[in-house]
């Protein structure tokens, strides 16, 4: 241990207190002997500090900072060396607010279109979210400070994430919902890891010793820190047996007496808790030493950092559609300028990555600076989905009076948001209706989307024009328009595929979990990887996205180290590509997709500029999970070698015969038919049990037992208690009820932070306003004791005020 002299000094007491939070943000201090509080602030694409009254859900306003592009819309830029530079400003920018640990890069894959937290993360394919994540962490860590990947892992869901249980055979955990993470943990050398809240397997994942022992510390050798997300600790003791050294928030002491206790009573050595705390002084004292620094700059170039917030848009905006080569836009065309989102941008998610920008671009005031002549503006719709016809009817006047309409549309603030999976695929209702009025008057609409994650486009035959900018950050609107009028030629290609219809998802039949848990039938068929696989058409497919010039890919060249080949800019205007490599396996021994990304680059052209690009191989290029061994390996066969422009558009292909490892084949084929021929789309129990290797757990509530710890709120709907019955209705009523009147995000608020809440998360998320056993009284009056409830409920009460009365008069 780096600090055994130092933890020899410290009282069980104190040992036991590092482990928790001082406050909502804070961790602990120790003041005689140095120990500082460390600070640790949401931040996946902006700092999330806030001054006063914390919160985890993004409700009160943080210090100002600048709003980068979600992780949704850079991983479109297939940029590494963009994904650094911002992590270089945004570690900056923490710096300057006095941040040991920014909670980001999030990294968790996109394994339905549906998860309301996608605009957080990177991508459907875990090479090309490990790759971006690992950019951000060196560029974050190049400050001293820590950045934190988060949620580690197989959290893909926002309903019931904090008590789900998630169900994955053990070659689709290590090859898609892992890989994302072992790439930032050994390439980005992160120095924080985030919990998830959900459950794995039956284990709670910063309890589950598969996971944080024996993949993370033994296999990958991370010597960092486990931090819980934010009331994510259930069993305070078995977190730390399976090394999550940091609870946060605070628990007013609570779950460190717990710890204490398990070590009096030789449930767990004091050792145990040693190396737990040797890890996170080691966090501690290594990202504080910048700001002991005298020559630090806790000022930073607040016009520098939204450059590269434009910058970071204009390379990650993706053109989808250009009909008729209606983009750019000419000089001087008259364009008439509709939807409320050119008004007043969607250009961030919501909840905890909530940032308060520095300053933000509008779209109305960048038309007046620009080349086009905009005849006028027109909200033309409701924002949160109420049918005004008088809006449409105006903007139907204007429209005809232009020669393009630049239609702005996409999915708003309480549809995509932290806490809550989205109920379509589709936007609303009155935006689309918008989109047929103004056919009928002008065939020449160009929309431009913002929203952070997949949507269905049944009206795409109506748009000539589609600039898909994603959640572009507070620069975003200046770089739309640069890329409309030409000034910026579109490099951004999709991280994720746009399938036709929600229903072509594999996951489609197993998404959300309601109940108990969700089972990942599908396997390793996500995304890309299943659409080509099983020949799916798609709308647009996952790497895709157009130019205002064209690429030329020759001269394919391949060795053992990697492949070479020449990109040309056969256009006439200057032009970035990214360049995608592909590899399938041509065996049909052991069952795999038909192809998946293995690397990329993106290069800038100039008109008729050839360059000679390389792409290397790298240890996952060939590798497969093997379920017997117990141990990656490689199968010995033929492969595809491929370059793509998207993973539909394969421009150069080759093979190339590699050794394998001898590994035995670890599956049966006539008992898992559907894997075998990539239809996984909609999977039997059985054909997953053969998968899995044993029986699926039963997914439903059992509603004769008593409702504990880890049953949620929503259960109280059952409960024998009349009480928790009257409050399920209310807390339903009340949801309807405002979202009846328009409410929506106080609606949100309700199904956020109670209705999917487990009893558990009362006591870990008040501070220790309600201690645990507080709330055994208050689940006796939920199962129909009330007044024992009560009873109870009250006399804990009065013993938490003696004991901070006494904390008080000792201080």
């Amino acid at each position: 241990m780096k600090y055994r002299d130092l933890i020899e000094k410290m009282t069980l007491e104190e040992k036991a207190s590092l482990m928790s939070g001082k406050d909502f943000w804070q961790t602990m201090d120790i003041e005689r002997l140095g120990i500082n509080s460390m600070f640790l602030a949401d931040g996946p694409h902006g700092i999330r500090k806030q001054a006063e009254a914390a919160d985890h859900l993004g409700l009160n306003e943080s210090l100002p900072a600048t709003c980068f592009p979600t992780a949704a819309t850079i991983a479109n830029s297939w940029n590494e060396q963009l994904g650094q530079t911002i992590g270089d400003y945004l570690g900056q920018e923490a710096v300057s607010q006095q941040v040991n640990v920014l909670l980001g890069p999030g990294i968790n894959m996109k394994r339905n279109p549906l998860c309301g937290r996608n605009f957080e993360y990177f991508s459907e394919d875990p090479y090309l979210a490990g790759k971006m994540a690992a950019s951000y962490i060196k560029g974050i860590q190049s400050h001293g400070i820590s950045a934190c990947v988060k949620h580690f892992a197989v959290n893909n869901q926002e309903e019931r994430r904090m008590s789900i249980d998630t169900i994955v055979d053990e070659r689709t955990l290590r090859e898609i919902y892992l890989t994302a993470f072992e790439i930032a943990i050994k390439e980005g050398k992160t120095k924080t890891v985030m919990s998830a809240y959900n459950m794995l397997n039956g284990a709670y994942t910063n309890e589950n010793i598969h996971l944080m022992r024996e993949i993370l510390r033994d296999e990958w050798g991370y010597e960092g820190v486990v931090v819980t997300d934010w009331g994510g600790s259930n069993d305070r003791v078995a977190g730390l047996i399976a090394g999550n050294e940091l609870e946060m928030p605070t628990t007013s002491g609570e779950t460190n007496q717990e710890i204490i206790q398990a070590i009096k009573a030789g449930k767990i050595e004091e050792e145990l808790l040693d190396e737990n705390v040797d890890r996170l002084l080691d966090l501690i004292f290594t990202t504080e030493v910048v700001f002991k620094e005298p020559s630090i700059d806790f000022d930073f170039d607040l016009e520098k950092h939204h450059m590269l917030a434009q910058k970071a848009a204009e390379e990650s905006i993706v053109l989808l559609k250009n009909e008729d080569n209606i983009l750019p836009l000419k000089k001087g065309v008259k364009v008439a300028t509709i939807g409320d989102f050119a008004q007043k941008a969607r250009y961030q998610g919501a909840g905890s990555s909530i940032v308060n920008p520095t300053k933000l671009d509008n779209t109305l005031d960048e038309l007046e600076r620009s080349e086009f002549v905009n005849i006028g503006f027109e909200p033309g719709f409701e924002r949160y989905g109420k049918k005004n016809q008088s809006k449409v009817d105006q903007a139907c006047v204007l429209a005809k009076k232009a020669d393009v309409v630049l239609l702005y549309i996409g999915l708003d603030e309480v549809t995509e948001a932290e806490g809550l999976d989205r109920s379509s695929m589709s936007i609303p209702e009155n935006q689309v209706e918008l989109l047929h009025a103004l056919y009928e008057v002008n065939e020449n609409i160009v929309v431009v989307l913002s929203c952070g994650s997949v949507v269905e486009m049944p009206w795409i035959n109506k748009v000539k024009g589609l600039v898909h900018g994603y959640l572009s950050g507070q620069a975003g609107a200046k770089a739309i328009l640069r890329v409309l009028s030409g000034e910026v030629n579109p490099s951004g290609k999709l991280a994720e595929t746009y399938p036709i219809h929600y229903a072509d998802t594999p996951s489609y039949h197993q998404f959300p979990g309601k109940e108990v848990s969700v089972e990942y039938r599908e396997g390793i068929f996500i995304g890309y990887r299943y659409y080509d696989t099983a020949n799916k058409e798609v709308l647009f497919p996952f790497g895709y996205g157009l130019s205002y010039t064209t690429f030329k890919y020759d001269t394919i060249n391949i060795n053992k180290d990697g492949v070479t080949f020449t990109i040309t800019n056969t256009g006439h205007v200057v032009g970035m590509e990214a360049a995608q490599l592909y590899i399938g396996c041509k065996s049909d021994k052991i069952w795999r997709a038909k192809k998946e990304l293995k690397g990329f680059t993106k290069v800038f052209l100039k008109p008729g500029e050839t360059k000679t690009v390389t792409i290397p191989f790298d240890d996952k290029a060939f590798r497969y999970f093997n379920v017997k061994t117990n141990k990656w390996e490689i199968e010995e066969a033929d492969y595809s070698i491929m370059i793509g422009a998207s993973s539909s558009d394969i421009r150069l292909e080759s093979s190339l015969f590699v050794e394998g490892t001898n590994a035995p084949i670890p599956y049966e084929n006539n008992k898992l038919p559907s894997y075998y021929s990539g239809q996984a789309h909609q999977i039997s129990v059985e054909e997953f049990e053969n998968l899995l290797g044993y029986r699926v757990p039963v997914s439903t509530w059992d509603r004769t037992k008593p409702l504990g710890y880890n049953d949620t709120i929503a259960q109280c709907q059952y409960a024998k208690g009349a009480l928790a019955r009257f409050a399920f209705k209310l807390m339903t009523f009340s949801h309807w009820f405002l979202r009846k009147i328009g409410k929506r995000e106080t609606a949100n608020l309700i199904m956020m932070s109670v209705y999917h809440m487990p009893f558990r998360g009362i006591a870990r998320m008040t501070g220790g306003i309600i201690n645990m056993p507080m709330l055994d009284g208050i689940l006796m009056i939920v199962n129909g004791k009330f007044f024992k409830g009560l009873n109870h409920v009250i006399k804990e009460r009065k013993k938490l005020r003696k004991v901070a009365k006494r904390k008080v008069a000792l201080d």
